[in-house]
């Protein structure tokens, strides 16, 4: 019997106790001191003990090399079938302009692009999602720039595409800085509206030096108004917090905001956390950006001084909180990156991108879909293949399963290949999540 090489092993934070995890076999412990010491030691030639040795190996923690090959290979298999089943999401952008000026925006150096939304775009949009990805479960997600810019046509704009999206029984989704989300409100409700994502980066006066408008003006106070009138008109909404150095102290005031305002006890509300990192060119203020890790460490310490924030928000720390609410770890993770697997992009000037992450971005397009249909296949295989059986630095590494090879963009971006790795920190965080969740509830 060999030590698997799935095997995730670490002490716990601020713990004692140590912890194993492995995504294939589906197993994940809370060892003890002298638990943890005998797996240390066990490459310095020391044995493990025999009845701790049987569970072990009844765990798959120790396993038959070739067994665990043939365990890989079919829950791979599996995991392929079940991506193919998966729900489409179908990304659309009206528009690239927007009415803020964010300090950190990564879409504020895109070319202007002489050319507007129309009609006949919409059409040829719904036209295409709907003969390429027939038979497939799917859904809309309306993304920017702003996509709820308060102006007659952009009004008339959305409520065509919303008409269509009924039409092709699609629920929709929305991206937006929420602003004119009052405005918006009698629109929204014409169609089966699955989330609308507001970013608010904290109270008051935190917020309204990160997020305003151009020009300069105030937009909390607004976009809190807008917040609370989708939840009283069954919206649901999908709060959003971009960290970094500038604003996580004030993550503590906005749970406690949100919890006051009653909306974390609503189950139409729920929210995340965005790292703000360097997408596709630096910031001038790239000091105050968090490496994944440092934010997860600086979370933690903000929840074990004030618990409450569990009640806005609870990180995952990779599998960490998914084994705590479920008992039982996800499926192996084979590939983290959707792109043009189930998630695609699509933006009014008729392109066709892989993803978010590159949609609108010089370089990136994958074809067309107005004023006619074209396909980069080359480019496409390229991301409909990458998961971490492709990418050679995944082979060996025992976090393949849960990091699932991370972002292909980011990866892109710095290397040149989307085959390439955007490492996460997976065993840090697991340390940090038992700490959060599970070692208080072990005896």
């Amino acid at each position: 019997m060999f030590y698997s090489k799935h095997n995730i092993f670490s002490k716990i934070t601020d713990s004692d106790n140590y912890f194993i995890i492995n995504l294939l076999s589906g197993s994940a412990d809370i060892l003890t001191p002298d638990e943890g010491k005998m797996i240390q030691d066990y490459p310095k030639g020391k044995e493990i003990a025999a009845d701790f040795m049987e569970n072990l190996i009844e765990q798959g923690y120790f396993v038959d090399e070739k067994e665990e090959e043939r365990l890989y290979r079919n829950k791979y298999l599996n995991f392929i079938d079940d991506r193919d089943d998966d729900e489409v999401q179908l990304f659309f952008v009206p528009n690239y302009s927007c009415n803020f000026a964010c300090t950190y925006c990564y879409q504020d150096e895109y070319s202007a692009v002489k050319q507007e939304l129309t009609t006949e775009v919409i059409d040829a949009f719904f036209s295409y999602i709907n003969n390429e990805f027939t038979g497939r479960k799917k859904y809309l997600t309306v993304f920017g720039g702003e996509p709820l810019l308060n102006s007659p046509k952009q009004r008339e704009l959305i409520a065509y595409l919303l008409k269509e999206a009924n039409d092709s029984n699609l629920e929709v989704c929305f991206v937006t800085n929420g602003y004119s989300l009052e405005e918006y409100i009698d629109i929204l409700k014409t169609a089966k509206i699955r989330e609308i994502q507001v970013t608010l980066d904290g109270v008051g006066i935190t917020h309204d030096k990160r997020r305003f408008l151009k020009g300069g003006g105030a937009s909390f106070d607004k976009i809190v108004k807008g917040i609370d009138s989708c939840l009283q008109n069954i919206l649901p909404v999908n709060l959003r917090m971009v960290v970094d150095k500038e604003n996580i102290s004030g993550l503590p005031e906005m749970a406690q905001f949100a919890i006051d305002k009653g909306w974390t006890t609503n189950h139409l509300f729920k929210t995340q956390l965005g790292r703000n990192y360097e997408l596709h060119h630096c910031q001038a203020t790239s000091e105050k950006l968090f490496s994944r890790i440092s934010l997860y460490e600086s979370i933690y310490k903000l929840v074990k001084q004030h618990p409450y924030i569990l009640e806005f928000h609870k990180p995952a720390f990779s599998v960490s909180k998914f084994l705590a609410e479920n008992g039982d770890l996800p499926e192996p993770l084979f590939d983290a990156c959707p792109a043009c697997k189930t998630e695609w992009a699509f933006d009014y000037t008729g392109q066709i991108y892989s993803c978010t992450a590159t949609v609108g971005k010089e370089g990136e397009a994958l074809g067309t879909f107005y004023p006619e249909v074209s396909r980069k296949e080359e480019m496409i295989a390229a991301w409909e293949n990458r998961d971490v059986t492709t990418i050679t630095e995944c082979s060996n590494c025992n976090l393949q399963l849960a990091c699932g090879g991370g972002c292909g963009s980011v990866a892109k971006n710095r290397t040149g290949s989307v085959c390439s790795t955007d490492c996460r920190p997976v065993k840090e965080l697991m340390e940090l999540g038992f700490g959060t969740y599970l070692e208080k509830n072990h005896s």
